[in-house]
């Protein structure tokens, strides 16, 4: 692992703290917003199904929109804790460092992906199998 940045260092390159809040809160109302959807979709859906007669197996393509629709879910709620822990990087005033290194994570990439928590080049060597 790369020996931390200095602070002066790491507080260069990275979005202010009220942009930072900006584009976590933005990223928390598009997840929300999307969870919220989605389990509406699916218990909508279910109640439906109760309410139903007559029908006792379902097609195999319904089970793989209900596959599909959980694993959805499950993403956005990865998201949401990804938000979170942003969250929790501003209010340390960590936000835009590397977890790993501690690194200036560019504003270019706060801006694309305000959830990142690397560097394109930690992201990508972990991705990659390389790093725990």
């Amino acid at each position: 692992m790369p020996a931390p940045a200095s602070a002066s260092q790491a507080r260069e390159a990275f979005v202010d703290d009220r942009r930072a809040r900006e584009l976590v809160a933005s990223e928390r109302r598009r997840v929300q917003v999307a969870l919220r959807g989605l389990l509406g979709d699916v218990r909508g859906e279910s109640l439906l199904e109760r309410q139903q007669t007559g029908e006792s197996d379902s097609s195999g393509s319904e089970l793989a929109v209900e596959m599909v629709e959980v694993a959805l879910v499950t993403d956005l709620r990865a998201q949401l804790a990804a938000v979170v822990r942003a969250e929790e990087r501003i209010a340390a005033g960590t936000f835009g460092l590397s977890i790993d290194s501690g690194l200036a994570i560019p504003d270019e990439r706060l801006e694309a992906a305000p959830l990142s928590e690397r560097t394109v080049d930690e992201q990508r060597l972990r991705d990659e199998g390389g790093v725990e």
